[in-house]
């Protein structure tokens, strides 16, 4: 694939990329340097994708990766600094935890959160979603069923019926 062709589907496609980083860490720096580092790693591997019609599918793969790869990283890491002094949290307003179904969904696993979003917030199809998490169809189609009808007790829980 051509360097300009890439280039040109990350520049379209970085606020989606941005919203999936947030949703896993809920901060602006971190987010933005996710999205930076998977950047990085989609050129640095560019040689390895072998179909031009699968790209979508495959940076999406590298931005998850990398989000849970930063995840891991930070529940290892204790900074003393950051327990010590408390620091002005920044809140993106797009993405404000005020949003009930949000707030429900953080209760979910992690492998059911990431359906549900690349499913209702990205708008993938359950067959891209597959490809990205590297997980077969059929468990993806249970994932989110069951997501489904968890989110559904959660809302009733916390009174937001219809």
């Amino acid at each position: 694939m051509a360097k300009e062709q890439l280039t040109e589907y990350i520049l379209d496609n970085q606020q989606k990329f941005y919203r999936i980083a947030y949703c896993y860490v809920k901060d602006k720096d971190r987010a933005l340097d996710i999205v930076q580092n998977m950047t990085c790693k989609v050129f640095e591997k560019q040689h390895t994708l072998k179909n031009k019609n699968a790209i979508k599918t495959w940076v999406y793969r590298i931005l998850i990766n990398e989000c849970l790869d930063t995840v891991r990283r930070e529940k290892r890491e204790y900074p003393m600094e950051q327990a010590k002094l408390p620091e002005e949290i920044y809140i993106e307003r797009a993405y404000e935890k005020e949003d009930t179904v949000t707030r429900c969904l953080e209760q979910l696993p992690e492998n059911i959160r990431v359906v549900l979003q690349l499913r209702y917030y990205e708008e993938l199809s359950l067959k891209e979603i597959a490809a990205i998490t590297d997980t077969n169809l059929s468990t993806v189609k249970t994932r989110l069923y069951n997501g489904l009808e968890k989110l559904k007790i959660l809302l009733k829980e916390g009174g937001y019926e219809r």
